[in-house]
């Protein structure tokens, strides 16, 4: 049991959609609506404004720290318990038990989560990351390459190969959670950051 409770609290940690609460808060809609229709950062930062964005961005990204960290709490002696709380909020952030399982893709609270598995790799992912989504604007490339250079930067910097198992499947996910944001980069139809869609 002291093996499972974190895996489950984990879960429905991930479940609290920052987003929608926001929305909800902020302007009485449900975010889902509006926009892309994603429960998550950019959607909110597009809906909503700079403000609202960056604390939904932050406080998804907290999730995922949070949830490895319960793992280090419950002292149960197994390199995959922080893996399993990992995936388990990632899962509630798209899957939210409280919202009807509509929930956003998932990639602030995979990068919390890496930070607090992998810090190095994820900070070095992530400034690329910024610095790609700058210069061309596309939150999804940005995302994309996270996915691609996390599981790389795992392998070449000697983390645990539990670590590195396990951002294999969290890069597979990104590429599926994301499919209508590749078929749009292809089409050239793919928003970009600061363009609003309402």
């Amino acid at each position: 049991m002291a093996y499972v409770w974190p895996i489950i609290v984990s879960y429905l940690l991930g479940s609290i959609s920052f987003s929608f609460l926001a929305g909800k808060l902020l302007r009485g809609i449900d975010i889902r609506q509006h926009g892309s229709g994603n429960a998550g950062a950019t959607n909110t930062l597009r809906v909503l404004g700079k403000g609202p964005g960056i604390a939904v961005l932050v406080l998804d990204l907290l999730k995922g720290v949070a949830a490895v960290s319960l793992a280090w709490v419950a002292k149960e002696d197994s390199a995959w318990l922080p893996v399993f709380c990992g995936w388990a909020a990632i899962a509630g952030h798209n899957w939210p038990v409280y919202f009807g399982f509509r929930g956003g893709k998932g990639v602030a609270t995979t990068i919390g989560v890496m930070v607090a598995l992998a810090f190095l790799p994820a900070l070095i992912a992530g400034l690329v990351t910024i610095a790609v989504i700058a210069i061309t604007r596309y939150v999804s490339v940005g995302s994309l390459l996270f996915a691609v250079l996390i599981p790389i930067l795992v392998l070449v910097m000697h983390h645990p190969i539990e670590i590195f198992w396990a951002t294999l499947p969290i890069a597979l996910f990104a590429f599926v959670r994301h499919r209508t944001n590749i078929v749009k980069l292809v089409q050239g139809k793919e928003n970009k950051l600061g363009a609003k869609r309402l």
